[in-house]
């Protein structure tokens, strides 16, 4: 983002935290809409929090491969025999003379205790499930940019929305003023005798048409330019301005079809985030296996033993050692883990291929809309020479009287009809190559 462009989004943000909704802001450009909406639509950073924990859940499987220690303090009364006996030695207090070991009494134990517990092996499970969480993170960035390209999509046809609406306004404005200053001029040469009634009255007729298109195009104007401040992340009455026109140079012919296919398998962060899904749930799988291989963990613990809380380095004692195990059986619980792995595993594939076939329909049919509304472009824009050309000479004859009333309608609407089809050609070209990126991965 350059300087420009990082100075009007930061006034157009201060505007949306609280500046007086009345004050006119400069027009937005589309580059500074596109700029505004990454830095500022709830749905990205909604994704980058999704990214985030994508990355606390790496942090936790990672968490497996280093030491667990614990600190405890444990307490214990007894008058059991037995029990009372191991607390005495446990205790360094064991005294043959005067104990009745059959009746010891009431035995208080106190044992604070720091342990040390570290995972040697649990069937590769902790790798596969850290290479599971980094693949997540993987997979969250790959949305993160779907879901940038899409808003970039929507702002962008939001955009040429809120233009094509001004333009149809435009030429709705023009026509009413121009069928009212003929309706005026009609209305005279009526009032001297000059013009029959039934053309005063279909011009009222043309009129009134025309201006119930100026509301029309007046309301998709305000329709349009709602949507946009809604993908921007503004509120509904902030005033947002812009400043392009549709006037300006159309897209290029697409390539081919198989050269934008290959573009977008290879870049398209939905189908890369497709295949992230089936690797991370190929480890998911690969980890449930494990369950099925034994188990060993190392472990350590000092602590002491004392009929009360005071430490005595003399009372110490230290352990260590292995432990290994392995599930002979849980209930089935292992199986059934592997099985809602494996149907996992089937379902990501499956969503794989299903948005490798809608991404190939999307960007064959975003390709076609483009040709086709390029050449609709070119027709149009000769249309529009001659229906100008055309309403120029009716008028003409008009004024000297050899051509009447319907006929200069009839080229007033076809004038009106060729600038609205140019005007929709246009916007359906920009649109379609907006379309066309976003099938692409761009």
């Amino acid at each position: 983002m350059n300087n420009l462009n990082k100075f009007w989004c930061a006034g157009l943000l201060s505007l949306a935290l609280g500046a007086n909704a009345d004050t006119p802001q400069p027009p937005m450009t589309l580059a500074q809409a596109l700029d505004y909406a990454l830095a500022n639509n709830p749905e990205l950073s909604i994704m980058q929090e999704r990214i985030e924990q994508a990355q606390n859940q790496l942090g936790l499987a990672l968490a497996n491969f280093y030491p667990q220690i614990k600190v405890s303090l444990a307490y214990q009364h007894t008058n059991n025999p037995a029990e009372a006996f191991a607390m005495i030695i446990a205790q360094r207090r064991l005294n043959f003379a005067g104990t009745d070991f059959n009746h010891p009494g009431g035995i208080d134990n106190f044992r604070p205790q720091l342990t040390a517990t570290y995972s040697l092996y649990r069937g590769g499970q902790d790798t596969h499930l850290s290479q599971a969480a980094q693949l997540g993170i993987e997979t969250s960035e790959w949305d993160k940019t779907a879901v940038r390209n899409h808003l970039l999509n929507q702002i962008t046809t939001a955009y040429y929305g809120q233009l094509a609406a001004d333009e149809a306004h435009r030429v709705s404005t023009r026509s009413v003023a121009a069928l009212q200053s003929e309706l005026t001029l009609s209305q005279k040469r009526y009032d001297e005798g000059a013009l029959l009634k039934s053309d005063v009255l279909s011009l009222q007729v043309q009129l009134a048409e025309a201006q119930e298109e100026e509301i029309r195009t007046a309301n998709a104007i305000d329709m349009a330019n709602t949507m946009l401040k809604t993908l921007l992340g503004l509120p509904a009455n902030t005033p947002l301005t812009i400043s392009e026109s549709l006037a300006q140079q159309l897209p290029q012919k697409p390539a081919a079809f198989e050269s934008l296919l290959t573009q977008a398998v290879a870049q398209h962060p939905e189908l890369q985030a497709a295949e992230k899904r089936i690797a991370l749930a190929k480890q998911q799988l690969a980890a449930a296996k494990g369950a099925y291989l034994p188990r060993a963990d190392a472990f350590v613990s000092y602590g002491s033993n004392s009929k009360n809380l005071d430490f005595d380095p003399n009372r110490d004692n230290v352990s260590v050692g292995v432990q290994v195990e392995v599930d002979v059986f849980n209930g089935f619980a292992t199986q059934e883990k592997i099985k809602h792995a494996e149907h996992e595993l089937s379902a990501v594939q499956a969503a794989a291929q299903q948005q490798r076939l809608q991404l190939e329909s999307a960007l064959k049919a975003a390709r076609l809309q483009l040709l086709e509304a390029l050449n609709r472009a070119d027709v149009a824009s000769l249309s529009v020479q001659a229906a100008e050309e055309a309403l120029r000479l009716v008028n003409e004859q008009r004024q000297a009287g050899v051509v009447t009333v319907t006929r200069y309608i009839e080229a007033e609407v076809a004038r009106d009809k060729a600038h609205t089809r140019q005007i929709s050609a246009r916007y359906d070209a920009l649109r379609a190559e907006a379309d066309l990126k976003q099938a692409t991965g761009f």
